[in-house]
């Protein structure tokens, strides 16, 4: 299996193979490269709508530039721990921000999100999220304002009466449970178009439709959720 950094010819491969809409692992075979490679590539350069490879090259040699050139004494960012390699924590931070912000995240709030989601701790308080990031006190405070909203981050003040910012195991339970109520609410206001639109009307039927399907999924994704809570997490709050 082939090692060391993706080339620009394999980087075109990958183009072409998502042009063709193959899957990663199929694309991975033929490059005999690992899937993880290939799914890394592709999320960390705009996603399989909007990977270009020469973009994709221009932005690897960029990072391999900033890495080469000495880093300011002044930077907090703690050395990953337990043999961690610093590289691969830093790649696998960009893809996690990465998915987050396909699914509709701002990119500040992503990159907060992804430090607490992979600090050892899985608390930090804003100036620590400041220190590691390198954002303004100012971003921080929106991206956490916004991920508490979305029920994503939950505060609690410390021993040292400092305020710690912090991601558990009941973090992606509530935002499946918000999702299935989005869900439940489009049901409803698809079911009220039946009735404006007169029942056995194209556009009725349409909505009639989009309705069951709602309220399946959202039924669903509750049961879900809830079975998993009790399976995974019994101590839960």
């Amino acid at each position: 299996m082939s090692g060391g950094r993706l080339t620009q010819a394999e980087r075109r491969q990958i183009a072409l193979g998502l042009a063709e809409d193959l899957p990663y692992a199929v694309i991975a075979r033929r490059l005999d490269r690992p899937t993880s490679t290939i799914t890394r590539e592709v999320m960390r350069n705009g996603g399989p709508a909007s990977y270009r490879s020469d973009l994709a090259q221009r932005a690897t040699e960029r990072r391999a530039l900033r890495r080469a050139q000495p880093a300011p004494r002044e930077r907090p960012y703690p050395a990953p721990g337990h043999g961690r390699d610093a590289e691969s924590v830093r790649d696998y931070e960009e893809t996690f921000t990465t998915m987050l912000m396909h699914q509709g995240m701002p990119r500040t709030t992503a990159r907060v999100l992804t430090c607490l989601f992979t600090a050892d701790t899985g608390s930090l308080t804003a100036s620590e999220v400041v220190g590691r990031l390198q954002i303004s006190p100012p971003s921080v405070s929106k991206a956490i304002k916004l991920l508490e909203l979305q029920g994503l981050v939950r505060r609690e003040t410390d021993e040292r009466r400092r305020v710690r910012y912090i991601v558990d195991d009941n973090v992606w339970y509530q935002a499946t449970i918000d999702s299935a109520r989005g869900m439940a609410e489009v049901a409803e206001i698809t079911r009220q178009g039946v009735e404006i639109f007169g029942p056995g009307t194209p556009t009725a039927a349409r909505l009639a439709n989009m309705a069951r399907f709602s309220d399946f999924i959202s039924e669903t994704i509750l049961r879900a959720a809830a079975q998993g809570r009790e399976a995974l997490y019994p101590n839960a709050r």
